[in-house]
């Protein structure tokens, strides 16, 4: 018998490999072979693709009056992802020569990692096998051998609560397109050609960070003045029932100065701040420069390399075992990011971290202990270096000694109703290991904080105050507050808020400005639109979940939880209707007409002749009936038009099938030459057009930015699928051609491919223009080598 062990990428496949004794072999009695999966080898495929011919059109178009959908018409249909054929090949290969299928994938709380295998065994059709499945809380030798010796076998698929309810929440969420369909309508019916996402936590954040950032904007500040007591020792002595006055005029000066009264004092410690999710820690790190996008690629690599623990976790504590497993390491992770031994004096677990209950454990640091923060540095860049760093004195913190103050509190002995409070230090503890709040501005610190205690008189002042501020919407607190309505895991958070502000997407819905986070254009439009709706809600997730547990559990069932989602899109039309007429007065927009369509039977169609819809209308250009008849024959038609930057030029091309917002659409399409023509500027030459049609890239440096003009190098191929040029700016094999408007020369390039680093002049600011110097260096940062500069 051969038991296939199914991992859930290849670097988990390596690390079981290697617990077992190799990719192959015999453990403990059983012969096995590991294989692996690469997360989702397939996705749903889209939406008129899963349902009936006779639907088809109703689910390509994204018309309101095609909403909402019946979930009993789509198939559930998948699609092998690109770029896994070998993988799926593999597959195929190794669980057909099983008579057990283990399932190793993440015990995720969602149930993803069920999902992802049980999808690739429904597509390739192994139904039949006898499977059993790995529980393990992480990727360690000890814990691989023992979920192996102590498989849990398996009866069926649909047998498992994993599966169920993961299944329903990619459902659940595949439904929720609607949604992004009916404010992208609301968005076209107002002159906006965006698409505006929605979903359960996009939607979420965007009603957050708006909310928030209304109440921070309609801020105004009303000072006031109030007779307050001051010591020597700047200790502040108020009256809650001191009457506030709107001028320093009005305020009475019935008061004198007054000895001070000590009234009691009492020693009082405060624990380490608790173990840090995926979530708690990209908040930080986006303070200190490091975008959630990266810190999420970047520790997954740390994770398969076993220097920081499994990341999509839920736990916000230890258990005794992982606790055990991590206590020999200590010593050598303090002296990694620079913290003394003799400040972790407290080796026993902790009852607030450590508990009994939990799966994969809080993020921490991993067994494999890395020589310094420097080799974190030169393996994962400076994201990986600040992680390391955070993680570890975050971990650390635990074993130190809580903090110790003494409170002082006393009053003015003339007037017994001002009094202060002093909290003086006495054993800074785990303080000295992690600060939390370092560099945040944000963040509120103890101001009743003191170094020398209460004083000895205290004399009268009028102090000036004013009504405190909203805090300005950042990641740190938002992350805060969808943890506090339990939206979504760490992780889930972390990576979607990586999608709405991604400065790489189309349509991003948030906006990072330093620790600041604001909505763009579409993030206002989608918060104006969301009041009052389904998916505006933020119990929804909570529903979601709650409805995921009775999955799980055999309550209920998947059908009927999915069956109240067409109500909700049939409400959400109505109040994004409704909303959208404030939404466009609000942001100075107008109604607008849907454009002229063009109808008839289109000759030329995929398949053979078929009725059609299309726009009558391209760049500015409107088909005349005769063109349309053309279109319609199958002809090629040519006329003027104007780009959407105001130029002039002649559009050539035929009716056909384009892609838009991830659907399909019919209309006219520009004819797209059969190879490269030219591409930022420069024409290319027949030599330069018969290198890119056979496959090979052409490098110059003398490349124009259509936005700042400025020159710029690098290599470009010709993609013949897409037909249309790929720039490449350099890979982890030689640097760049050029940096900042700066081409470097070939003794530059290999000085920087050496390592070296180089002062160099003549720089080009993509802001102003202006030249500048800098000291630049090749190196890693994240998930590849990019050209590092330094000042001064």
């Amino acid at each position: 018998m051969v038991a296939i062990v199914v991992a859930e990428k290849p670097s988990a496949a390596r690390n079981m490999a290697r617990a077992l004794g190799g990719q192959r072999g015999s453990y403990k009695g059983t012969s096995y072979e590991v294989t692996h999966l690469r997360g989702h080898l397939y996705e749903f495929a889209r939406p008129h693709l899963m349902v009936a011919p006779s639907l088809v059109d109703r689910y390509r178009k994204w018309d309101l009056g095609n909403l909402p959908w019946d979930p009993g018409d789509l198939s559930w249909k998948r699609e092998q992802q690109k770029n896994v054929a070998d993988v799926v090949k593999s597959l195929r290969s190794a669980v057909g020569r099983g008579d057990e299928i283990v399932i190793a994938t993440d015990l995720d709380p969602s149930g993803e990692g069920d999902l992802l295998f049980w999808e690739a065994i429904d597509e390739l059709g192994f139904h039949g096998k006898r499977f059993s499945r790995m529980e393990f809380v992480d990727e360690s030798k000890a814990s691989i051998q023992k979920a192996f010796e102590q498989r849990r076998p398996v009866t069926s698929m649909q047998d498992e609560g994993d599966y169920r309810k993961a299944m329903f929440r990619t459902q659940w969420d595949f439904l929720s397109i609607q949604f992004t369909r009916i404010a992208t309508n609301m968005a076209l019916a107002s002159g906006q050609n965006l698409v505006l996402r929605q979903g359960r936590l996009k939607s979420a954040m965007v009603k957050l960070v708006g909310d928030q950032q209304k109440v921070y904007e309609d801020y105004v500040r009303k000072p006031f003045f109030q007779k307050r007591f001051r010591d020597e020792n700047d200790v502040m002595y108020t009256n809650p029932h001191e009457p506030r006055f709107d001028s320093k005029d009005q305020v009475p000066r019935q008061y004198g100065p007054s000895p001070v009264v000590l009234d009691v004092k009492a020693t009082k410690q405060a624990a380490p701040p608790k173990l840090l999710d995926l979530a708690a820690l990209s908040s930080l790190l986006v303070g200190r420069g490091v975008k959630a996008k990266l810190t999420l690629a970047t520790y997954q690599k740390m994770y398969e390399n076993q220097v920081v623990s499994y990341p999509r976790t839920e736990d916000k504590t230890i258990t005794p075992e992982q606790f055990d497993e991590l206590a020999p390491l200590v010593d050598r992770i303090a002296a990694v990011v620079g913290v003394g031994a003799g400040l972790l004096t407290r080796r026993a677990p902790r009852g607030t971290h450590v508990k009994p209950k939990g799966a994969h454990g809080a993020n921490r640091p991993g067994p494999k202990v890395p020589s310094s923060l420097d080799e974190v540095e030169q393996k994962y860049g400076k994201a990986g270096r600040l992680i390391y760093e955070t993680l570890a004195k975050n971990y650390l913190a635990m074993l130190a000694e809580d903090y110790v103050y003494e409170q002082q509190k006393g009053h003015v002995e003339k007037y017994p109703d001002f009094v202060g409070i002093a909290n003086v230090p006495l054993s800074m503890g785990w303080k000295r290991v992690f600060d939390p709040d370092a560099g945040d501005d944000a963040a509120e610190g103890d101001e009743n904080e003191s170094a020398k205690g209460l004083g000895t008189t205290a004399e009268p002042f009028v102090f000036e105050g004013a009504n405190k501020r909203p805090e300005h919407p950042s990641m740190r607190w938002l992350m805060k507050q969808l943890e506090k309505r339990d939206v979504g895991t760490g992780a889930t958070r972390t990576s979607t808020y990586s999608e709405v502000t991604s400065t790489t997407a189309k349509y991003p819905l948030l906006e990072e400005k330093g620790r600041k986070v604001t909505l763009t254009q579409a993030g206002k439009m989608s918060w104006l639109l969301l009041p009052g709706t389904r998916i505006g809600d933020l119990g929804l997730t909570e529903k979601v979940y709650a409805d995921m547990r009775e999955i799980a559990a055999g309550k209920t069932t998947a059908a009927g939880c999915l069956a109240v989602v067409a109500d909700w899109v049939r409400e959400d039309i109505a109040t994004m209707q409704k909303n959208a007429e404030s939404m466009r007065a609000q942001l100075g927009l107008r109604e607008v007409q849907a454009a002229a369509r063009a109808e008839g039977v289109w000759q030329a169609a995929p398949g053979g002749p078929k009725k059609v819809t299309f726009k009558k209308t391209f760049s500015g250009h409107e088909f005349s009936d005769d063109e349309v008849e053309k279109l319609l024959a199958g002809a090629k038609i040519s006329f003027p038009a104007t780009s959407s930057k105001g130029n002039a030029y002649t559009a050539t091309g035929a009716l056909g099938v384009g892609e838009f917002k991830g659907g399909e659409f019919i209309g006219f399409r520009l004819e797209v030459p059969d190879g490269p023509t030219s591409w930022c500027g420069h024409q290319f030459t027949d030599r330069e057009k018969a290198a890119l049609l056979a496959g090979k890239p052409v490098s110059r440096d003398d490349w124009k930015s259509a936005r700042t003009g400025n020159a710029f190098g690098c290599k470009v191929s010709w993609d013949t699928r897409a037909k249309k040029i790929v720039p490449d700016f350099g890979s982890d094999d030689e640097p760049p051609l050029s940096w900042s408007g700066r081409k470097f020369s070939e003794a530059e390039r290999k000085r920087l491919a050496a390592g070296e680093s180089l002062a160099l002049k003549g720089f080009v600011s993509r802001k102003n223009g202006k030249t500048f110097d800098a000291t630049v260096a090749w190196k890693r940062d994240g998930d590849r080598k990019r050209i590092t500069p330094s000042f001064g």
